[in-house]
């Protein structure tokens, strides 16, 4: 089964799914083996793992070799961030099959204009595209999709830009009737009373997709209770961690002068080599090299 379709059957049929954010084939791999449904590929993790701002600093071309190279090494179904499109619904019929050449499952686009700026940053830029140009965009990315199992999910800011629920609502009942196989809410606020409330007035079959970063007191149990949601992103807890973990690593050898204090549990070199494939080359190297 192609990747595409097991995200779409697993909506279809209302197992929700859980999806981590990765920003590089490591991470990925380290995704799939924590036992994740799909793979995010974050555009605010790639971004940060280059240092710049999520604010499409990036090119789409860094974007899209990034999303390949996971697909390359993982089997569980990737969703490609791909902010609000890198354009106009021009752009994205012309880059979304080339998503799908590179082995994305299916494809998220938001609904503020280009450039953007990042959702959850105090007082950020956060600007929305006019409903009928943003159904345009939805549009055309059904009509360039080849594969008919790909998923292009439609997110809307409109909590996030600080509109009312009801304008949410409106943004989101037309992108669903535009084509968008599921619809992506977000929220900044920190307790989840918005996002249970636009989730209690939504009255379509399309699902829904929740990213529960400002909220996380509201677990998978509870939402999958609430029978509307198809996916649940762990948006950015990737490159958090990580950046958790060098910074109190690094801190540590330059606090003991040395690498003696490591402690105990210390990812081994044994360990990273195993996670770059290493036994697929062995194999490799035992059939053709003489």
């Amino acid at each position: 089964m192609n990747r595409s379709r097991q995200l779409r059957e697993a909506l279809k049929a209302g197992h929700m799914q859980t999806a981590m954010a990765v920003h590089n084939p490591l991470s990925a791999r380290l995704v799939e083996e924590a036992g994740f449904d799909c793979l995010w590929g974050s555009g605010f993790e790639l971004s940060a793992s280059y240092a710049v701002p999520d604010a499409n600093i990036l090119p789409f071309g860094t974007h899209l070799d990034m999303m390949r190279a996971i697909a390359s090494v993982t089997t569980t179904p990737l969703i490609a961030d791909l902010d609000t499109g890198f354009g106009n619904a021009v752009t994205l019929g012309y880059i979304l099959p080339q998503y799908e050449a590179a082995g994305v499952a299916a494809v998220v686009v938001e609904d503020k204009t280009f450039p953007k700026d990042t959702s959850l940053r105090e007082n950020a830029r956060q600007v929305l595209v006019d409903v009928d140009t943003f159904e345009g965009k939805i549009r055309a990315c059904k009509a360039a999709q080849k594969n008919p199992d790909f998923v292009v999910i439609a997110r809307t800011e409109a909590l996030i830009a600080g509109l009312p629920i009801d304008t949410a609502l409106e943004r989101a009942q037309a992108y669903a009737n535009a084509g968008a196989d599921a619809v992506l809410v977000h929220s900044k606020q920190k307790t989840p009373d918005e996002i249970l409330a636009f989730v209690e007035r939504w009255d379509l079959n399309t699902p829904l997709v929740l990213v529960p970063t400002a909220y996380p007191q509201l677990n998978e149990a509870d939402i999958r209770a609430l029978n509307k949601v198809g996916i649940v992103i762990y948006g950015n807890h990737a490159i958090r961690s990580a950046t958790w973990a060098m910074r109190a690593i690094f801190r540590q050898i330059r606090e003991q002068g040395g690498i003696h204090c490591l402690p105990d549990g210390f990812t081994s070199v044994n360990e990273i080599i195993e996670l770059q494939g290493d036994a697929k080359m062995r194999d490799l190297e035992r059939l053709y090299l003489r």
